[in-house]
């Protein structure tokens, strides 16, 4: 059987997220959830794709069906289930049946198994395999049940009619009784139309018998009027000839006008094209010579600007050179007494060194001496200071004791000094080594600034020569794209003008064929025929031109395949429309032609591919040129051929011959010559022009490259010289700190000296100091003692008195050396260094660029290639000027011809407009004349149908007496002017209508009969299908009521018209809006739920809970009366007592061995019986969800909300 095993949800209602429901079982389902967590919407959801529920829905009601929670709103639904089909009750060949129902916005969508499908389709498929429109029960919405429970009997008979199909019958009934009307309100028509027809027969017979005696006179009245008719035609013949052999003569005339009109018109256009040209090339000389004077004064004025800095350059140098020269004297000015003072330190230093020593050796001397001297008197001292040996001892021993400490101390301080010493001159050495370091760095600095010089002038030199050969691509390429912007217009001109000279759609189709062709790669498509060709005589351009006709812009291929590609792409894009010609299919037949020399082959005048040939041959093959048409005509009778004459009149060999005037201005020909022409030179123009324009980028980015370079050898030449003068100044200040450190190391030198002097003064203490200790207590010196201390007295002021002299000695040299260095150091060496500054600056290449002298050269080289360049360009203006006047000169003669042309062109014009005016006078009397004769046409026409006589009687009667025979005959007519001359054909008319209208009424009888059975048999069978329904469904209802109720008794009760009593009937015709001719007026119900004999009560009289049994039990009977594959029950068992709830479930379990059920339920009775369970659940989000559960968390859940509740 057929049953839904999956259903699947998403964006509906409040099912927001996909939502797929697990496999249901074959038989009962039942869901659970809370009120308002979304079953009824489950339910919707199946009666969404299923019923008719949601159809036409307007697009308020479309979006009332979509998701709306608190993010953004759902767009789209849908809605898909699956059916199991193994029983293949759906005709198709798969085990499942997938359906699906999408809706929007603005859209509506059904689909079967992943495919559309339209909704006719889905119902008829639903309706194969049980679903049936008259039995809407098979899906028990909330409410449907308390509906059925207060339904009234009509109510009820509704119902029933709609299970037994009656809609059918009572729609064909409605459709026939409308036929019937419309019958009737004919058959009344017609019999109006009868009898008026009938009273006008009648009046007609009378009006026949005058009508005769009428006839025979007008009929000789028609025919003295052709008489004079056709007499009248007659002459009008006869000046219409003569007017016709006037008009010949005129037109032989006009037509040798008219040929040298179009000569000259061919001049005229030449004239204008030439000029053309001459304009453009005179715009292109004047745009080129205003050019080359602007760059010309641009020149003048920078060589006027060169000159002054020149002339400014000589100046500078020449002052330059005097100061530069008093420099350089007074630099060896300040060097020489740099010698000097160097010579004079020189000669100082050995007699200062000499004094040093001598002031050292003599300090020694004087110190050895006070040291024994001051020994002595310390101990002459100690002699009445101490009274013992022992006290003496001690205090000897201590003094001992404090000089060896700071003996030990001068030691250690004479070694600190030595190591200080040492460090200062390792110092001092590293500080020259420095400044040895920083004068070879300038050096180098000064090296690499004269070789980025010469870089840059280098640099300098081939960045001036590219911009002159820029500024000579930019005058060509200003030139060039003028000329390639006039052959642009040009060329689009002649597109346009030959794109006027065909279709829309063709010349749409010949671009899309050149772009297809190239995207496709396709090298058999040879393009249009006049690409083809060439025609070297432009005396054959007209012949050519007509021969052709459209042929011209027929497409040549190889073959119908290649055609084919073409064409699927054409029809593909839409890209307009084209003729294809292959050459394989072409098989044109050689003609015969005449070896005359006034018959010429059109295609021996055409130079083409031989590749081409059966393309030509198919189009021109069978054409010859003429020098007339009476030549022309005479070969197409003898050689069956189609022949044309040079202005462009044809003779085919049918005998058509066609021509008349050729506007040469709007020639094919020669509006594709002009595109060739105008193509081949924008082409040529436009790769030289991007050419140009490439080797100025290249230029631009050499320009760029090098102007680069410069900048960054003039950024290195300025890092050069800015870290140049740092060295300058490291320099100075090292010589300082040199000088400094050799100061430095000189006072630590006689520091040490002192040191070493006062050490010795020590020793000599110590040495005393141990002799006394050895020499015993006296109470006086010993004479030796006292002698050697006069002595050493005297030797003292000797030493001191030698020592002053030569330390005033020594210190005057000292100071002269002083003065010296500080003269040598603060000025003298100063002042060179700034004499050596400015001469550099003046002359030598120390900054990195030019010297003065060389600066100015490169300015002369400059001024030179001015010079030339001033030259080349008055030169080029000079040409540009003679060229430009040549150019003006050739467009004024153009131009006087040109004028002289249009003066014999306007008076051809003027020539033409009279012809022109005389044809039309021609014309105009031609047509008066054309217009009397098919007057007089008509009006014999207008005679109608003349007897035999008239063509006879009166042709040759002289036309005054015609006139007074035709006048006497229309007197004769006069008095039956009131006959009715149209009466026999008026009464043959009535009598066919008459015949016609029986005819009709007698149908439209027969039809109506038809009809009335047709309704006759309708009620029967409505009749007969609704007591079959009712006792199917009655009875089903007493098995179904006595299944639910065993203790009693259910029955239903049809009421018809005969058994009613009168107040029914009012009641009725109350509450029912029924046909007269139905025979039943409800549907009634009687139960008894305690007893199977009794009468039992009507359905108003029983209690809720027993009101929805019965209302169950009718559905159950009309479920089994049309059963289907599934059923839908939604809270059917609400309303009913436990009892009778266990009973239902127990049913609904006996009927799902046959049918799947799917309900939902409160009460735990329907869970008893079920296969299987699912919970609907609800978030915050308002999004509802449907998962599968046990019967445990079923019962759970209702007896939770029961408890609630």
């Amino acid at each position: 059987m057929v049953y839904i095993q999956t259903i699947t949800i998403q964006g509906f209602k409040s099912y927001r997220d996909q939502t797929q429901i697990e496999p249901f079982s074959p038989g009962h389902n039942v869901v659970v959830g809370r009120n308002g967590s979304g079953k009824s919407n489950f339910f919707a959801a199946i009666r969404f794709v299923l019923s008719d529920a949601y159809t036409s829905m307007s697009r308020e009601e479309r979006m009332s069906l979509l998701h709306e929670g608190v993010a953004n709103a759902t767009v789209s639904a849908y809605v898909e289930i699956v059916f199991d089909n193994s029983d293949s009750r759906f005709p198709t060949s798969l085990p499942t049946l997938t359906l699906r129902r999408t809706i929007g916005v603005k859209k509506d969508e059904y689909s079967l198994d992943r495919k559309s499908a339209s909704k006719a389709d889905v119902m008829n498929l639903l309706e194969s395999a049980g679903f049936s429109k008259s039995n809407p029960y098979y899906i028990v919405p909330q409410g449907r049940i308390t509906s059925l429970t207060n339904a009234k009997d009509h109510e009820r008979l509704t119902l029933l009619k709609e299970v037994a199909g009656t809609k059918v019958y009572e729609q064909r009934r409605s459709e026939s009784l409308r036929l019937m009307e419309e019958t009737d309100a004919k058959r009344t028509k017609i019999s109006e139309l009868l009898q008026y027809i009938e009273d006008r027969l009648g009046e007609l017979e009378e009006e026949k018998e005058e009508l005769k005696e009428f006839q025979e006179k007008d009929k000789e009245r028609r025919c003295l009027e052709y008489a004079l008719y056709w007499r009248e035609v007659e002459d009008v013949g006869e000046a219409l000839e003569k007017l016709e052999e006037e008009r010949k003569e005129d037109m032989h005339s006009a037509n040798e006008r008219q040929r040298e009109f179009s000569k000259r018109e061919k001049k005229v256009e030449e004239f204008e094209t030439n000029i053309k040209a001459q304009e453009h090339a005179l715009s292109v000389l004047s745009l080129q010579k205003h050019g080359t004077k602007a760059e010309l004064a641009d020149l003048v004025r920078t060589r006027t600007e060169l000159e002054c800095v020149i002339e400014d350059l000589k100046v500078a140098g020449e002052k330059g050179e005097e100061r530069r020269n008093g420099l350089e004297a007074g630099l060896r000015d300040v060097e020489e007494e740099i010698k000097d003072k160097e010579v004079e330190i020189m000669e100082i230093d050995p007699d200062l060194d000499m004094l040093r020593n001598k002031e050292v050796v003599e300090r020694k001397k004087l110190a050895e001496s006070e040291s024994r001297l001051d020994a002595l008197y310390a101990k002459q001292g100690r002699l009445t200071q101490f009274r013992t040996k022992a006290e003496r001892d001690a205090f000897l021993r201590k003094e001992l004791d404090s000089i060896n400490n700071y003996r030990q101390t001068l030691e250690h301080d004479l070694e600190e000094m030595r190591d200080s010493t040492d460090r200062e001159r390792e110092k001092l050495t590293r500080l020259e080594e420095r400044e040895q370091s920083v004068t070879a760095e300038m050096n180098e600095r000064k090296e690499k600034l004269r070789v980025l010089g010469e870089d840059i002038a280098k640099w300098k030199e081939e960045h001036s020569e590219k911009v002159e050969r820029r500024k000579d691509l930019w005058r060509e390429d200003t030139k060039l794209e003028s000329t390639v912007s006039h052959e642009r217009d040009e060329l689009r001109s002649a597109e346009r003008n030959l794109a006027s000279m065909m279709d829309k759609d063709t010349g749409s189709g010949l671009r899309a064929v050149d772009k297809i062709a190239l995207r496709l790669n396709l090298p058999g498509v040879y393009g249009p025929m006049y690409r083809l060709c060439e025609i070297p005589d432009p005396k054959y351009n007209t012949a050519v031109e007509l021969t052709a006709g459209n042929s011209l812009f027929h497409v040549v291929v190889d073959t119908e395949d290649t055609a084919s590609k073409v064409l699927e792409v054409m029809l593909k894009e839409k890209t307009g429309r084209v003729t294809f010609m292959p050459l394989n299919r072409l098989k044109p037949k050689p003609a015969a032609f005449p070896q005359a020399p006034d018959a010429i082959p059109l295609i021996d005048k055409l130079k083409f591919d031989e590749l081409y040939h059966k393309a030509f041959l198919q189009v021109f093959g069978k054409t010859c040129v003429c020098k007339d048409l009476t030549v022309a005509a005479a070969y197409v009778r003898s050689h069956n051929l189609n022949t044309i004459t040079l202005d462009g009149d044809k003779v085919d060999r049918k005998g058509a011959l066609t021509g008349g005037y050729h506007d040469v201005r709007r020639s094919r020909i020669e509006g594709i010559r002009a595109v060739k022409s105008w193509s081949e030179k924008y082409e040529k123009n436009a790769i030289r022009l991007q050419e140009v324009k490439a080797e100025i980028a290249k230029l631009e980015q050499d320009i760029t490259r090098v102007v680069g370079q410069m900048q960054v050898a003039s950024a290195q030449r300025n890092a050069a010289q800015a870290s140049r003068e740092p060295l300058l100044r490291e320099g100075a200040m090292l010589e300082q700190e040199r000088q400094q450190l050799k100061e430095k190391i000189q006072k630590a030198e006689v520091d040490g000296e002192n040191v070493e002097l006062e050490m010795e003064s020590l020793k000599q203490r110590l040495i005393d100091y141990e002799r006394e200790l050895a020499s015993p207590m006296a109470d006086q010196l010993t004479a030796d003692e006292v002698k050697e201390t006069d002595d050493l007295g005297k030797q003292v002021d000797r030493s001191k008195k030698a020592l002053l002299e030569l330390v005033r000695h020594r210190n005057q040299l000292g100071e002269r050396k002083a003065l010296a260095e500080i003269e040598l150091r603060e000025r003298l060496r100063r002042r060179r260094d700034e004499m050596r500054g400015k001469i550099e600056s003046l002359g030598e290449i120390e900054d990195g660029g030019a010297s003065a002298v060389e600066d100015l050269e490169t300015r002369k080289r400059e001024l030179k290639h001015l010079n030339r360049s001033i030259k080349e360009q008055t030169g080029k203006a000079q040409e540009t000027e003679k060229e430009a006047e040549e150019v003006a000169a050739d467009l004024q003669g153009l131009k006087n011809s040109l004028e002289q042309i249009q003066m014999q062109q306007a008076e051809d014009s003027r020539g033409i407009s009279r012809q022109q005016k005389n044809t039309e006078r021609y014309l105009s009397k031609k047509q008066v004349l054309l217009s009397r004769k098919d007057e007089c046409n008509r009006n014999i026409r207008d005679l109608g149908v003349l007897p035999e006589e008239a063509f006879e009687k009166y042709t040759n009667d002289k036309i005054d007496r015609l006139l007074k025979r035709l006048h006497a005959v229309n007197d004769g007519l006069k008095k039956f002017a009131h006959v009715n001359k149209k009466a026999f054909e008026q009464y043959n008319n009535f009598t066919k209508q008459r015949d016609q209208l029986i005819q009709r009424r007698e149908d439209l009888d027969e039809s109506a009969q038809s009809i009335e059975e047709l309704v006759e048999v309708l009620d029967q069978r409505k009749d007969e299908a609704i007591e079959r329904t009712f006792k199917q469904v009655a009875s089903n209802f007493e098995e179904v009521f006595e299944k639910l109720v065993p203790a009693g008794r259910g029955r239903l009760i049809i009421q018809r018209k005969i058994d009613q009593d009168d107040e029914d009937a009012e009641e009725a015709a109350e509450d029912t809006q029924q046909s007269s001719i139905d025979n039943y007026t409800g549907v009634s119900i009687k139960v008894s739920f305690n007893s199977k004999v009794d009468e039992g009560l009507r359905i108003q009289q029983l209690s809720g809970g027993q009101k929805s049994l019965v209302a169950l039990a009718t559905v159950f009977a009309i479920q089994k009366c049309d059963p289907a594959p599934f059923y839908l029950f939604d809270e059917i068992d609400a309303n009913l007592d436990a009892q009778y709830r266990t009973a239902v479930a127990a049913m609904i379990h006996e009927l799902s061995a046959t049918a799947q059920f799917i309900t939902t339920t409160f009460r735990p009775e329907m869970l008893v019986t079920a296969d299987q369970f699912y919970g609907v659940l609800f978030n915050n989000q308002k999004v509802s969800s449907i998962r599968g559960i046990t019967r445990a968390e079923a019962s759970t859940f209702i007896e939770s909300e029961t408890a609630a509740q």
